[in-house]
């Protein structure tokens, strides 16, 4: 035979024996590769996990609000006439009986000057028959008729001196003139009841918030209060007033806390939160990328219960921090999955590690 015949009858034999065998170098690769991803399905998803501990925590309830002067009223004039006298402008602090305003006399004063005069002839005439009368020359029963006629023109006398009183108008407090009406010089009508000008009492200020139901029995008359406006000032009330009825359109209760303001400080309208201590409940601190929701949509945390199986424990936020939130719902000892806890789901297997021992793995 020639060589070249010999050379195929060797490599068709070879090929004979390797496909006999079953061993092909691909598909041994691919059957490694396959064994592999089965090994890592197998090895425990690994979370980090914190200890919860209940503690006894001071919560805050934080409401949003407005400050609402305690006294708001509108002066208004009592007698007709003209505005003679304005004596305050916008913004004029008055204290209680300062002169507003002056109405034109319009013959009141006379009116007073002639009451006065018939009360001093009614006097005279009384004194002048008391002795006449006491000695029997006149009949006693005009001593009862004279001192009827004083008693009568002393009321008229009160009658015209209030009907003059009436053109001074004062402020019924002290307070700060938030607006005017009228003008010096006004009036060819009668003011009898016409608004001049209103009056705001500043000292005290109150707080007022509007709050919910569920959050209505943690609040009660006499505690204290902080009230922090949007300005960044900050004071310190007591809670004065604490609705019974709910507004029908909110369904939210009125709270009113009383602040001191005496200089004025503080202004009618201002945006405030309204910060009431509430009394303490047991309660743990967590983080708040913990919270996370289950498959019906509960909110929750996720912990790893017995034999490193994961579970799932409804809680309850009852105060919201910056860095951290405060939770009801969980036992003592509790371990809460932190990091990883969106990747699990209830009833699987985990590797739970401290927080600090994942974070050094993955640097």
């Amino acid at each position: 035979m020639k060589a070249r015949h010999v050379t195929a009858l060797a490599v068709a034999a070879t090929a004979g024996l390797w496909i006999a065998s079953g061993h092909f170098p691909a598909q041994q690769a691919a059957h490694d590769k396959a064994a592999a991803r089965h090994g890592e399905a197998t090895k425990p998803f690994r979370v980090a996990v914190m200890t919860a501990n209940p503690l006894p925590h001071n919560r805050t309830l934080v409401i949003s609000g407005r400050t609402e002067a305690d006294r708001h009223v509108a002066i208004t004039a009592r007698a007709s006439g003209v505005l003679t006298d304005l004596r305050v402008k916008r913004g004029t602090f008055v204290h209680k009986d300062d002169i507003v305003a002056i109405l034109s006399d319009e013959a009141r004063e006379a009116q007073v000057r002639q009451a006065q005069a018939v009360v001093t002839q009614k006097r005279t005439e009384l004194e002048a028959k008391r002795a006449l009368i006491m000695s029997g020359t006149l009949p006693r029963l005009q001593l009862v008729d004279l001192e009827a006629q004083l008693k009568a023109a002393e009321a008229a006398l009160a009658a015209a001196e209030a009907e003059r009183d009436r053109g001074i108008v004062r402020a019924p407090w002290s307070g700060v003139i938030q607006d005017l009406a009228v003008e010096v010089g006004q009036a060819a009508f009668s003011f009898a009841g016409r608004e001049l000008a209103i009056l705001v009492g500043l000292d005290p200020m109150l707080a007022v918030a509007e709050v919910a139901e569920r959050k209505l029995a943690g609040i009660r008359l006499g505690g204290r209060a902080e009230v922090r406006l949007v300005t960044g000032e900050r004071a310190t009330g007591t809670i004065r007033f604490v609705a019974k009825s709910a507004t029908q359109t909110t369904r939210t209760y009125r709270v009113e806390v009383e602040l001191p303001n005496p200089d004025g400080a503080i202004p009618d309208g201002i945006t405030a939160e309204v910060l009431i201590p509430q009394a303490p409940i047991a309660a743990a601190r967590l983080p708040r990328s913990a919270l996370t929701f289950s498959s019906n949509g509960e909110l929750g945390v996720r912990l790893v219960g017995a034999d490193d199986i994961v579970e799932f424990a409804p809680i309850t936020v009852i105060e919201d921090k910056q860095a951290a939130m405060w939770v009801t719902g969980l036992a003592g000892g509790t371990r809460v999955i932190v990091q990883g806890q969106d990747f699990v789901r209830e009833g699987q297997k985990v590797e739970p590690v401290g927080a600090h021992e994942l974070t050094a793995v993955a640097q």
